[in-house]
């Protein structure tokens, strides 16, 4: 295999992060000795996670066995996500701001025909579905545990308890029509073909939908790591993987 160098989207301070995570980790498992330092440890598993690179295109780089790439990066997804913030953490952030928006998306997946529950029929293919907070300037504040794609939004919200907290806090929420239904603090654009509504629904849909298009900046703030946009491990690892992504994008951007 031919290996060359390549460069990283990131800030030199997620590295000494999760080179200080990685560090303090091997100090309290007691390790002696390990191929890599910490610091290149930490290099890898940010390849994997914003490049996407593959297990067998990092061990070629980094000159190590793929077996010992997948330990490195299992390792640190686990570090990264067990500081991810829970729902009600991410609360208490949300509630200075005017309002949130809600956001569902589909993060593909390889799978066969077969598997019936990860297959999204919104999106004409498998994946596992996450919901997303951002804030009123599209900022990306939570991300939810995945569910299989077959599941849809506003039962994912229901399940993650989202709409309830939303409501005991009072914090208003815009979110498209997949949310219908959902009450609370929900707010969602009129239902009904475009030239049947009112011109005054029509306005406030237009509206609705301004409002709308930041959260998307959130979805594509989550997807700017590239291994979330094609999936080909485990179904029971993502919800780590996107914790893990979370925790690094929050760091970076405090």
């Amino acid at each position: 295999m031919l290996v060359y160098p390549s460069g990283i989207d990131l800030s030199s301070s997620a590295l000494r992060y999760l080179s200080g995570l990685l560090t303090a980790r091997r100090l309290e498992r007691g390790t002696r000795w390990r191929r890599l330092p910490a610091g290149r440890q930490a290099l890898l598993v940010l390849a994997h996670l914003r490049c996407g690179h593959t297990y067998a295109q990092l061990a070629a780089g980094f000159g190590v066995g793929t077996t010992t790439v997948y330990r490195y990066v299992t390792e640190a997804v686990e570090v990264l996500a067990a500081l991810a913030p829970e729902l009600a953490t991410a609360m208490k952030t949300a509630s200075a701001k005017a309002f949130v928006i809600l956001d569902g998306t589909l993060l593909p997946i390889d799978r066969i025909a077969a598997d019936r529950p990860y297959y999204s029929g919104k999106h004409h293919q498998h994946g596992m579905n996450v919901q997303v907070l951002a804030d009123p300037f599209g900022r990306l504040l939570w991300a939810s545990p995945a569910l299989p794609g077959a599941v849809h939004d506003i039962r994912a919200a229901r399940t993650h308890g989202i709409i309830e907290t939303l409501t005991s806090v009072n914090l208003p929420c815009w979110a498209d029509k997949a949310y219908r239904g959902a009450g609370g603090t929900i707010r969602v654009p009129y239902w009904g073909r475009w030239e049947k509504l009112s011109a005054g629904r029509q306005a406030h849909n237009r509206s609705h939908a301004k409002i709308r298009a930041l959260g998307e900046q959130a979805v594509a703030t989550l997807k700017s790591w590239r291994l979330l946009r094609k999936l080909r491990c485990s179904t029971t690892r993502i919800t780590d993987l996107v914790k893990a992504v979370l925790t690094l994008h929050l760091r970076s951007a405090a």
